[in-house]
């Protein structure tokens, strides 16, 4: 094939806008890796909310254990979330979708609105909702996702970063870290934003092969700007994408890393060191 890659880093995301979880293995899924953006949190209204207008949820870290997830916020007790329970049948409000869901109960939501300063909710998707990816990326092919912005998994590929701390160092900035751009795949050995340029990346798992079609440029919105240690803002990695990231794919927007659909793999475990390969798109 055209590129060989090796999977160095996984990340689940499991409230959507709150911190990651670095995994050395995580199960595929047909909506992406277990666990990720399985829960929501929104506002009174049910729409969600996210760093965009609240980058305190950078701070809000997450703990999966075997049959629960603890949440730990500065200044906050530890907020304990059983996996296998929810409470009211609910229908909340991601971007452009309605989705079924579960609202998780008051005490999560007096946790979240107690820190974040706002009433807020938190929910989990209702795993029988089928939430489609846009078909004008996808085509023919079905992709799913639970909460994520629109696709089930984001690649990215550590001469990606490479080259964006290059640039800053370069201009007298700090370096940054990848949790600034929420990937769930980082790969090594190809080329700086190569993954924009692959089609089906193929992992080789101790199942079988797993399949994931690059479909879309990840155009970036303000996040980045947003130090996940301390949740300030600076317009630092915008500006500088902005002189050398912006992709006429996706109408001159910045774009960094790609989003995928899950074609084949499902429950295949993803682990770290595992090999990928790719041919390139040709259009």
């Amino acid at each position: 094939m055209d590129v060989s890659a090796t999977i160095t880093r996984l990340f689940v995301y499991p409230i959507k806008s709150c911190a990651g979880v670095e995994l050395p293995q995580a199960t595929l899924t047909e909506t992406g890796l277990e666990f990720d953006r399985a829960w929501m949190v929104v506002d009174e209204q049910g729409m969600f909310v996210t760093q965009r207008e609240l980058p305190r949820m950078a701070l809000v870290q997450p703990e999966l254990k075997t049959f629960e997830m603890v949440l730990r916020a500065p200044g906050m007790l530890a907020l304990h979330i059983a996996l296998d329970k929810v409470e009211q049948p609910v229908q909340v409000t991601v971007w452009k979708d309605t989705v079924a869901s579960y609202d998780m109960g008051d005490v999560a939501a007096q946790w979240f609105s107690d820190f974040l300063g706002k009433s807020l909710r938190l929910v989990r998707f209702n795993p029988d909702h089928r939430r489609l990816s846009s078909a004008q990326w996808t085509g023919d092919t079905e992709g799913l996702n639970q909460f994520s912005d629109g696709y089930a998994v984001l690649v990215v590929s550590e001469a990606s970063l490479d080259g964006l701390n290059q640039r800053l160092t370069a201009a007298g900035e700090a370096e940054v870290g990848m949790q600034r751009f929420r990937p769930n795949i980082v790969l090594s050995g190809i080329d700086a934003h190569d993954e924009d340029r692959l089609d089906e990346l193929l992992v080789t798992t101790a199942q079988g092969e797993a399949r994931l079609r690059m479909v879309k440029p990840c155009p970036r919105c303000p996040i980045p700007n947003i130090d996940p240690r301390t949740a300030l803002s600076t317009p630092t990695v915008g500006d500088m994408l902005q002189t050398y990231r912006q992709t006429a794919v996706v109408g001159g927007a910045v774009a960094f890393g790609m989003n995928a659909i899950v074609l084949d793999g499902v429950d295949f475990e993803l682990r770290t060191g595992q090999a990928a390969a790719a041919d390139y798109k040709f259009d």
